[in-house]
């Protein structure tokens, strides 16, 4: 019989008021671990035992916090195939993904280890003689971490690392879908020493967990990654809250790749390819509408099909697969729904979009590529989750700029082309928070800013130095000598 995993919670493993099962998308015969569930009263101790735990945490010195955070991601990088082949196991990912997302999660750790030496404050002279002006950061609190499905380790990472790096003491709610590599994570941080209260994890649903923590009057933060749905209820939550919290959203993305017609084709599907559908095209990033000029526009259709009859779709452990499962029966029930929207709003569907059988039952889907469809359809518009995208043909650069702007969200977008005239123009005004010059939308480093405008992301950004502007408040103080 599996053991049931437990919470962490005020520096003891504690059983919970159910059982959450995970479940292997590429074998769903295969039980990946059974996790206890959290109800509002463990949320509530979990809280409870964080903010006991802040006052003396938020005094440590940075040494106590380097060797933590340092501690951590030693642990992480030195078992990285291990957790790798289980996050692969659990979310879908191919195994060289899910050790990659690994790798940069003890990276992530690294960095903000790095960090917490690095924090310093300003002082100045006042406009008023005799005076001393002094700037200084300080942790704003018990911080509630709400985190996705699609990067089940490295968002976590994110979130945690910069949260504990500043002072702050932690509440995790990783997504119960896929809670094995969070607890895996939460295993390793419950080992580096830091003073019990610091960290707790509660798995459980956003209904119990993620409620009770928007509602509770010590959370004095929250840090979320999901929906846009769910994200949009989140900040009038903590806006209505009592005291009101502070709040970081990253949601969804419709993410624009636009190839002119001097783009070199081989970069440009590889590119595409990589950002559209590598793992599984699950990523906030991927690259959902592809913006071709018409010079191009059939050698790009074309060559796409051939590269993506070649990608091998099957069980995410094997050797030489490109792209793994759909990472449950909901999600692949969504891919499909979009598929057939597309089709009916006069898309042409050029390649893929079948369901595929393979060794062992699991959700597999071939990747799906539209053409000729046109930026006011759904399948252009609506963030699918899925490896789905679509080509819209654009006259030439001025109008593929503008199909690329016109949406509701500004995550990343991207574009294939030899031109440093366009390059540079793009990157200057494409309306979006990250862009990509003959690189997938896709694919960002751990020590520089992520985040979008727009409906795509709400408050300061994550990763890089820039995170201390979320997990941090500035205090400005005055002295007279006297």
């Amino acid at each position: 019989m599996t053991a049931i995993l437990k919470n962490f919670i005020g520096g003891e493993w504690v059983d919970g008021s159910g059982v959450t099962k995970n479940i292997n998308p590429s074998n769903t015969n295969d039980l990946v671990g059974e996790y206890a569930k959290a109800d509002k009263a463990q949320t509530e101790k979990a809280i409870a035992a964080a903010k006991a735990a802040f006052p003396a945490w938020a005094q440590s010195t940075p040494q106590v916090r380097y060797d933590a955070l340092n501690k951590i991601s030693t642990e992480i990088l030195a078992r990285k195939e291990e957790l790798g082949r289980l996050l692969a196991r659990e979310e879908g990912k191919t195994l060289p993904e899910g050790i990659g997302e690994v790798a940069r999660a003890g990276q992530i750790f690294a960095f903000f280890a790095g960090e917490a030496l690095r924090l310093i404050g300003e002082k100045g002279a006042s406009v008023r003689p005799g005076l001393d002006v002094e700037l200084t950061r300080e942790p704003v609190g018990v911080v509630g971490m709400i985190t996705p499905w699609n990067f089940p380790i490295a968002i976590p990472a994110w979130k945690i690392a910069p949260a504990l790096c500043y002072g702050n003491t932690v509440v995790f709610k990783p997504a119960e879908l896929v809670p094995g590599s969070g607890h895996a994570l939460a295993e390793i941080i419950t080992r580096s020493g830091i003073p019990a209260g610091v960290f707790n994890l509660v798995v459980g649903s956003g209904s119990v967990v993620g409620q009770t923590l928007l509602e509770h009057p010590d959370v004095a933060a929250i840090s979320f990654t999901g929906s846009v749905q769910t994200g949009r209820k989140i900040a009038q939550a903590c806006v209505l809250s009592n005291p009101m919290k502070k709040f970081q959203l990253e949601m969804g993305g419709k993410n624009p790749l636009v190839v002119l017609d001097d783009a070199d084709l081989k970069t440009a599907v590889e590119v595409a390819v990589n950002g559209a559908y590598f793992s599984t095209g699950q990523r906030c990033t991927a690259s959902s509408r592809l913006i071709v000029t018409e010079g191009i526009h059939d050698r790009f259709v074309a060559a796409m099909a051939e590269r993506l009859s070649g990608l091998s779709v099957d069980d995410a452990l094997k050797a030489g697969v490109h792209m793994g499962p759909v990472v449950d029966q909901s999600q692949l029930d969504q891919d499909l729904r979009y598929i057939k929207i597309g089709q009916d709003e006069g898309a042409k569907l050029a390649f893929g979009g079948e369901l595929l059988k393979r060794e062992n039952p699991g959700h597999y889907l071939q990747p799906a590529l539209f053409t000729e469809a046109n930026n006011n359809m759904r399948i252009a518009r609506e963030e699918i989750f899925g490896p789905v995208a679509a080509v819209i043909r654009a006259k030439n650069y001025e109008e593929a700029l503008a199909i690329s702007n016109d949406t509701e969200f500004g995550l990343a977008s991207g574009i294939c082309t030899t031109s440093l005239k366009y390059a540079s123009h793009y990157k200057r005004n494409s309306e979006s928070g990250m862009v990509m010059v003959n690189l997938p939308t896709a694919g960002v480093d751990y020590h520089v800013p992520f985040g979008g405008r727009k409906g795509s992301s709400y408050g300061a950004r994550e990763q890089g130095s820039y995170a201390r502007e979320f997990y941090t408040t500035v205090k400005t103080a005055y002295t007279f000598p006297g």
